[in-house]
């Protein structure tokens, strides 16, 4: 394919111009069809003389609507300003080393809009144009991927915009009456200050990390990992400013009688795998949250694996909305969430080469399963 500008130009030279060889109308029409988009041939007449089935259908018309039309009748089509696209951009005036014009959004005659290309093709190096292959594309992917964009964004700036909302008029309000407020109430203003900064940090990390992982650059910092120790860490830090025994740690059979297998993984990404979850039991379980920590089955060629059950007393995930809530954005119907942080769960699972699953637990609430590889690497004797 050649290269253009913005303009639709090419460079000049032999080697940029597309040379019209002919081509048996039969077999063109043949190969046509074979094409994932549609295709529309203009002759050098301005007339068409063939349209695709797959152009036929972006545009939503019939053949005898277009093949033998010229193409100002057949395919009027104009851009977002309402202007004659043809008139704009016509084939055959202009430069002689235009080669087509590059993917334009334009307006189909029945007004939905479809992505629009072109290739001259020239009787002889910078001759006349003798056949216009027009190329043809539905437009709503694009439209479908621009308007999650713009919800993204939506709930982006609304996640953004509540934390930030509180620490501004709690801060304006301490600056500007700082001595008619008690202590009490200094100190509680203060905490919602920190509570929400937090929140604010932990929203911009999971977005970053949504973007890594969706680019395939995340980059973890691989060592020996006592995941016992970790969560044991975590159940201490829970325990401060909630209710006593809301979190409760517990060792399985296996690892109870055999111990646990050596881990060479990420802590900081486990502290936030494990963070997450247990987040998310305490908002939407209604109740404590039981983490079991015990040896598993080979995962993914290692020799054995470590899994993790998060149980809450909640009543349960739908079957339905079991893998919905790995989800990016996905909120159930309390909407207490950012709806982030299980998204950023399996991802950072998954790069360390485990899985994570939900299911029931024997008392009716969610129960996650997190099933991380063991062992150490082989360079260190694992």
């Amino acid at each position: 394919m050649t290269s253009v500008d913005a303009s639709g130009a090419a460079p000049s030279g032999p080697a940029t111009l597309q040379v019209a060889e002919p081509v048996d109308p039969a077999e063109l029409a043949r190969l046509a069809e074979l094409l994932p988009d549609g295709l529309v041939v203009v002759d050098a007449d301005h007339r068409v003389t063939l349209a695709n089935a797959e152009a036929l259908r972006v545009l939503g018309c019939e053949a005898e609507d277009l093949v033998g039309r010229s193409l100002a009748e057949g395919l009027p089509l104009t851009d977002k300003y309402g202007r004659d696209w043809w008139a704009h951009s016509d084939p055959w005036t202009g430069p002689r080393t235009r080669t087509g014009h590059l993917e334009t959004l334009l307006v189909a005659p029945r007004g939905h809009e479809v992505l629009v290309t072109a290739r001259y093709l020239r009787s002889a190096e910078t001759g006349t144009v003798e056949q216009v292959l027009v190329g043809l594309r539905d437009a709503e992917a694009r439209q479908r991927a621009e308007r999650d964009q713009a919800s993204v964004l939506s709930t982006v700036a609304h996640e953004l915009r509540a934390p930030l909302t509180s620490v501004t008029g709690f801060t304006s309000s301490l600056l500007r009456r700082w001595d008619r407020f008690s202590d009490e109430q200094k100190r509680l203003m203060i905490e919602t200050i920190e509570a929400d900064a937090t929140r604010l940090t932990r929203l911009i990390t999971e977005l970053l990390d949504i973007s890594r992982l969706d680019s395939d650059s995340l980059n973890l910092r691989l060592g020996p990992v006592d995941l016992h120790g970790l969560l044991r860490t975590h159940m201490v830090r829970y325990e401060l400013g909630r209710t006593a025994g809301a979190v409760q740690l517990r060792l399985g059979e296996s690892a109870t009688r055999d111990g646990l297998p050596q881990m060479w993984a990420d802590t900081d990404r486990l502290e936030q795998i494990f963070f997450n979850l247990i987040e998310n039991a305490l908002t939407h379980g209604g109740g404590g949250v039981t983490v079991t920590l015990d040896r598993g089955d080979a995962l993914d060629g290692s020799p054995e694996s470590v899994v993790v059950f998060v149980d809450d007393e909640g009543d349960g995930i739908p079957a339905g909305d079991r893998e919905k809530i790995f989800g990016r954005f996905w909120h159930g119907p309390s909407n207490a969430s950012t709806g982030l942080g299980l998204y950023v769960v399996r991802g950072l699972v998954e790069a360390h080469g485990g899985t994570v699953t939900v299911t029931d637990n024997s008392a009716g609430g969610a129960r996650f399963v997190v099933r991380l590889p063991a062992g150490l690497p082989a360079v260190l004797g694992g």
